[in-house]
């Protein structure tokens, strides 16, 4: 079993999708320098405000590991450019070491301007009883075996819904007729394939809705997250 730092966020990566991201809070810019220090990834899981975890919002129970490709320090804000790699759930949730700052052990702590404490004067507020410095929450995790390929059907269905989405932004873009095939097959031969990545490429691409890509996440199988966008986009469909 593996430990990894988490980003709970209201956001869900797929495996393979690219995104960036902006660092400002102190629980993660702590985490950001311990995974540059280690040169090691942290995960990234949808927010849990039903299960909360010393106050903050928990992490739902399947994530995403993200690999930083590019970091770049402006001010007090990291801006990071990250990558999906593998999923993973979550066994066993290890608590930060202090609460929100609108918890009242703050109250003494924050300025006239309404400004929360530095790093390391948060540091010192650790009680000693906690037996760890990290504000950020981490997790025991297992990682989901590498998948199996996507069959020649399944492939024929992430193209078939994919193509169906493109088609209908070309129209509201007003693309031309030749110009809109032409795009529409360059996307879906760079991004449907028997690699089982296709499925998490496409989804990241035509599904919008949180919790559908987090069920789609969720999937123990490529054939079962397959039939979950298969799902999502029929009921896009009905709704047009």
């Amino acid at each position: 079993m593996d430990t990894l730092p988490l980003f709970v966020l209201p956001m869900v990566l797929m495996p393979g999708e690219i995104q960036e991201l902006r660092v400002f809070e102190p629980r993660y810019r702590q985490m950001l320098d311990d995974c540059l220090l280690d040169e090691k990834n942290f995960g990234l899981v949808m927010n849990d405000p039903f299960q909360p975890v010393n106050s903050w919002d928990g992490p739902r129970q399947h994530g995403c590991e993200v690999e930083i490709l590019h970091h770049e320090t402006k001010g007090s804000n990291h801006f990071l450019q990250i990558v999906g790699r593998r999923r993973f759930t979550v066994v066993h949730v290890v608590n930060p070491a202090l609460p929100p700052m609108d918890d009242p052990m703050f109250e003494s702590h924050v300025d006239d301007d309404g400004l929360f404490p530095d790093l390391q004067t948060l540091l010192e507020l650790i009680p000693e009883e906690v037996g760890h410095s990290k504000l950020y929450i981490s997790a025991e995790v297992e990682f989901h075996p590498l998948e199996e390929s996507t069959s020649v059907e399944q492939q024929e269905v992430l193209t078939n819904i994919l193509s169906h989405v493109l088609h209908r932004i070309g129209a509201v873009l007003r693309i031309e007729d030749d110009l809109l095939v032409q795009w529409v097959r360059e996307r879906v031969e760079h991004s449907v394939s028997e690699d089982a990545l296709s499925v998490y490429t496409v989804s990241a691409l035509v599904v919008n809705e949180l919790e559908a890509k987090q069920q789609i996440l969720a999937c123990a199988t490529v054939e079962e997250a397959v039939e979950e966008l298969l799902h999502h986009a029929a009921m896009n469909r009905e709704e047009e």
